[in-house]
């Protein structure tokens, strides 16, 4: 039996196709009750779109802006609860948190079919009122660059002017990465991860190592044995894979709406978000495939 609290029966009348959306013990009075929306904020989040230009399309460019920040709002949630839980070495708990994040990403990149709807005439009607804004600037997604390892001192520029959110900012920049906390639990279990890699200026970017790649080797021929490491370094795989079609689906939308222009925000658009696809997060995660 289906859990909808709604019913659908045949009104008396016999009338076909008709039916009763009603349910006797449904609560229909909110009258100083939490309803749906209460509970939800949805007058603020309903009546956050503002478009500036006077184009229908321009309601589609920001929703999907406004979900993809949601979502990635839940993403450095369970992202930053996983480091912990990895730091804890609390691995069940981080598995589930993972995964979840990876999901997450499949529904960003799902969103940019959405947004690969609108045609590069649509687009240009719009930008002249977009300014310089950018999503370059979304500083949620600067967030999750650097816990994911991607660190460039850089990206933190762009946050300057807002000292509350350059603080969020700037903390992720400074503490150990995903993949940075998964080499110092390697080590803690005993594996030959060297300390150049696990007490280090985490501002810095990840440098690949053959002593790292050596030390998931071991894991990955013998799972059995290290199972729960096993199963980190496939949840890795995982969360970067999504992350790589995430990037690729940016670049080939990007260049289907505005070509090769630059983008609002001053970066080299399609060139700029190209070389993001370069960029490599567990290098040793993909490179120990070789070796089996």
């Amino acid at each position: 039996m289906s859990s909808c609290p709604f019913s659908f029966a045949p009104q008396s009348s016999g009338a076909q196709g008709e039916r009763i959306v009603h349910d006797e013990k449904a609560q229909l009075d909110f009258d100083g009750r939490m309803s749906y929306g209460d509970y939800l904020q949805l007058d603020a989040i309903l009546n956050a779109q503002k478009p500036l230009s006077p184009e229908h399309n321009e309601m589609l460019f920001i929703v999907q802006h406004q979900t993809s920040e949601l979502w990635m709002k839940l993403m450095l949630h369970e992202l930053q609860a996983a480091i912990q839980n990895i730091a804890s070495d609390e691995l069940p708990d981080a598995f589930k948190k993972l995964a979840r994040v990876s999901k997450i990403m499949e529904q960003l990149v799902h969103a940019w079919d959405v947004l690969a709807t609108m045609t590069p005439p649509e687009y240009s009607a719009i930008r002249p009122y977009l300014a310089q804004s950018s999503g370059f600037q979304s500083w949620q997604y600067r967030c999750i660059e650097f816990s994911m390892g991607n660190k460039n001192a850089a990206m933190l520029q762009p946050h300057a002017h807002r000292s509350d959110l350059s603080a969020v900012v700037q903390a992720a920049y400074e503490a150990p990465s995903l993949y940075d906390q998964c080499l110092r639990l390697l080590q803690r279990r005993g594996l030959d991860v060297p300390g150049t890699h696990t007490q280090r200026d985490w501002r810095q970017p990840y440098p690949a190592s053959e002593a790292v790649e050596n030390a998931w080797l071991v894991v990955y021929r013998k799972p059995q044995q290290h199972w729960d490491l096993y199963q980190l370094g496939e949840e890795l795989t995982d969360l970067e894979d999504a992350f790589r079609l995430w990037r690729f689906r940016h670049v080939t939308t990007v260049e289907r709406v505005i070509g090769f222009k630059r983008g609002t925000g001053g970066t080299g658009g399609v060139s700029y978000l190209r070389k993001m696809l370069d960029v490599v997060l567990f290098p040793e995660i993909w490179t120990l495939r070789t070796q089996l």
